[in-house]
């Protein structure tokens, strides 16, 4: 076997200018652009691992080629694209597996199947691309054009920002309101009155007139009520869950807590396939159910007991072929962990994987749940108390017992308050709350939805806070000026419905672009007639020195920086000076880097201090104080110390005392 890798795309669809000179230039006469063919081109930087695959499959004594990439959509366009790409001709196998642990690949090895059976996946997967590059290009394009900034608008990223907004604007309208609900005391145990609207009281004085209305009647116990409950396990994470419940419980962003899912299954092998946008395990993985606790039997000290009891899951809903899609739920593989190996971050998502795994096989939780109906005349007041029969999966649960006897019929003495309330506001949308809601409107994949987060925010549409995500000045004016199909779920709600039927052999994927080719032309067309205005708040009133046209504000990596607003002058500087690791004599602060008229120098902010910045042959010949540390450690090393005839001698008296 010859073994070769692509790292992610290593080849894409062709930008406009390469497909036609005339789409060279920016300009609204050329929109709607709709090519014949895209066709696809390397990216850059994958021009050497392209040819080195070319060479490999090309070689004589190669009789077919293996697509082992992730087994999904995405992945299965990335292998047919590189095979395109080097005209390979000979048999194409495709090995799908959803772990990386030897045993899963052998066996997958074992059970190779022809690269055609997944043609409708690849179709999919080439319709979806070209359908994003027909609507986003030519939509950011005539939006670009039109208001002369940059403006980036898509099927999936322009409805996902309006979920954000939309929230806004809730919190806008919001006005906080004073309401009051009556309580019921009754040995230790409270309990509001039953109320269809608990915000109905508006006034103090009429929540007190209604208890010395119910104070005239008698309290009784008019109904009781005993009901076990019975509470099975969750299901294992899918992709979408386990980066909501890292945002709200370690505020990860989805692509950190992707990136670090990846890593345990591609580098520690520890976990299944991360992608996956199912909770469900299929029947043939009964028989892996005593090996993957094996693989984590030091995780918990109830995981031998259940090897022991014969690794019987007890959630037995979890095993459905019909629910898993491309891959199953995310659990752990066969392959036994090196927590020493693992990053704090990874040992925190592992830990989550393995201890949602491992409810799977605890008995249900079980708890006798009573509830006692206090009635004054035709006012209600609703007791509940829980008693714990069985904690099952849930141990860390209170198992005491009841506080309340109960009996129907019993009087009950009043014993009321007035709790006085304020509506609380809607609260803003984080990354765990707007990936619900992606996932509920079939928002991009589980694969794609941290990306499209990310790109909102390197676009300057979307930020993020420390309250949670917010809309920028640029991305609500977007909202208004962008095409009112595209602000709603509704089209890629269609979108992800066909292109899943394409997936499954159902539906024609010429027919599908050939719906995209009319949709973007309608949407180009409304762009054009648009009357709306806009207002670039990025904009300064700082001139640029080249050409005197306004300077705007950008965010990038490495800071806010000023670029021309010009498109054909090239200028641009750092708004505020870049911060280096070099530090003061004086404070030993980090100073800056000054861009002055004889070159960059360094200047201490704090204390005004200036330095010349060495160049290359100076700093090979200033040792830096990681070098002075490494260099002190390796040959400050203790030596072993040479024994002196007084030691020998004391020894061998100790030794014959012996």
């Amino acid at each position: 076997m010859i073994v070769t890798w692509a790292f992610g795309h290593l080849l894409g669809l062709k930008m406009p200018e390469e497909i036609d000179k005339n789409w060279q230039t920016w300009q609204m006469e050329t929109l709607p652009m709709i090519p014949k063919q895209i066709g696809i081109k390397p990216l850059p930087k994958t021009g050497q691992q392209l040819k080195a695959i070319k060479q490999l499959a090309h070689r004589k004594d190669v009789k077919e080629f293996v697509i082992a990439t992730d087994a999904g959509r995405e992945g299965e366009l990335v292998a047919r694209w590189i095979l395109e790409w080097i005209h390979f001709n000979k048999p194409v196998k495709r090995l799908w597996i959803s772990s990386q642990t030897n045993k899963a690949i052998k066996e997958g090895f074992k059970h190779l199947k022809p690269a055609t059976q997944y043609d409708a996946l690849y179709e999919s997967a080439l319709a979806r691309s070209k359908a994003d590059w027909l609507v986003g290009l030519n939509i950011s394009r005539a939006l670009t054009v039109k208001y002369e900034d940059s403006l980036n608008a898509g099927r999936v990223q322009t409805p996902t920002l309006s979920f954000v907004r939309q929230q806004e604007k809730q919190m806008d309208k919001f006005r906080p309101q004073t309401y009051y609900r009556i309580e019921l005391e009754i040995e230790g145990q409270k309990a509001l009155r039953v109320q269809n609207n608990p915000y109905e009281i508006k006034d103090q004085q009429e929540a007190q007139n209604l208890i010395e209305q119910m104070k005239q009647h008698s309290g009784t116990v008019v109904e009781l009520s005993e009901k076990t409950k019975t509470e099975n396990a969750p299901l294992p994470y899918d992709l979408t869950e386990i980066q909501r419940t890292a945002n709200q419980r370690y505020n990860f962003s989805a692509k950190k807590t992707l990136s670090l899912v990846q890593s345990l299954y591609e580098t520690h092998k520890v976990v299944t396939y991360p992608r996956t946008d199912s909770k469900y395990l299929t029947n043939d993985m009964k028989k892996t159910m005593k090996e993957r606790l094996q693989a984590v039997a030091n995780f918990a000290p109830e995981v031998k007991e259940y090897i022991k009891a014969g690794a019987t899951v007890k959630q037995k809903a979890v095993f459905n072929d019909v629910k898993v899609t491309d891959h199953s739920g995310l659990i752990p593989t066969e392959q036994r962990a090196s927590p020493a190996k693992f990053s704090n971050d990874e040992q925190k998502i592992y830990n989550m994987i393995v201890s949602r795994f491992l409810t799977l096989f605890a008995n249900p939780h079980k708890k006798l749940q009573q509830k006692a109906t206090v009635a004054f005349a035709n006012e209600r007041f609703v007791f509940t108390q829980n008693k714990v029969i069985e904690p099952g999966w849930k141990p860390s649960e209170d198992t005491s017992e009841t506080t309340v006897q109960w009996q129907k019929g019993q009087k009950v003495r009043p014993n009321f308050s007035i709790k006085k309330e304020l509506t609380k506001p809607p609260k803003p949308l984080n990354e765990s709350t707007l990936l619900e809601k992606m996932e509920k409107f079939d928002l991009g994949t589980p694969a794609t939805r941290a990306e499209i987060i990310e790109k909102l925010i390197r676009s300057e549409l979307m930020e993020r806070t420390p309250n949670g995500l917010q809309v920028s000045p640029k991305g609500k004016q977007l909202l208004d000026l962008v095409n009112p199909s595209l602000v709603t779920p509704d089209l890629t709600k269609k979108w992800e419905d066909e292109l899943e039927a394409i997936a499954q052999g159902k539906f024609s994927s010429n027919k599908f672009l050939k719906q995209i080719e009319q949709d973007t032309k309608q949407l180009i067309n409304e762009v054009k007639q648009s009357q709306k205005k806009y207002q670039d708040f990025s904009l300064t009133q700082k001139e640029c020195p080249k050409c005197g046209s306004f300077l705007r504000e950008k965010n990038t990596r490495d800071g806010k920086i000023y670029v021309c607003s010009n498109s054909e002058c090239h200028y641009h500087r750092r708004k505020d000076p870049k911060v280096s690791n070099h530090r003061c004599p004086q404070c030993h602060k980090k100073m800056e880097i000054i861009e002055g008229k004889n070159g960059a120098y360094f200047r201490c902010k704090f204390d005004g201090i200036t330095e010349k910045i060495p160049n290359k042959k100076d700093q090979k010949k200033k040792m830096s104080k990681q070098e002075e540390k490494r260099l002190l450690k390796q040959y400050s090393k203790p030596e072993e110390p040479e024994e002196g005839p007084l030691s020998i001698a004391l020894k061998e008296a100790m030794n014959k005392e012996d």
